[in-house]
């Protein structure tokens, strides 16, 4: 049986950062979307915006 060794837990801080990394850019797409008054899609935007900080908290 082979030994089994304690994994580095290196992919939390990766994903964090993807994480970090997505929620500006739906910053800067909100912006966009604002500048053209495409309220259906700020909202949307708005919630994956929210989803992305309420993943970066659980973090």
């Amino acid at each position: 049986m082979a030994a089994k060794f304690a994994k580095k837990d290196t992919g939390r801080s990766g994903a964090h950062e993807n994480i970090a990394s997505i929620r500006q850019m739906l910053a800067e797409l909100r912006g966009v979307a604002e500048k053209d008054n495409a309220d259906m899609l700020c909202y949307l935007i708005e919630m994956a915006y929210v989803d992305a900080g309420d993943l970066q908290a659980r973090m």
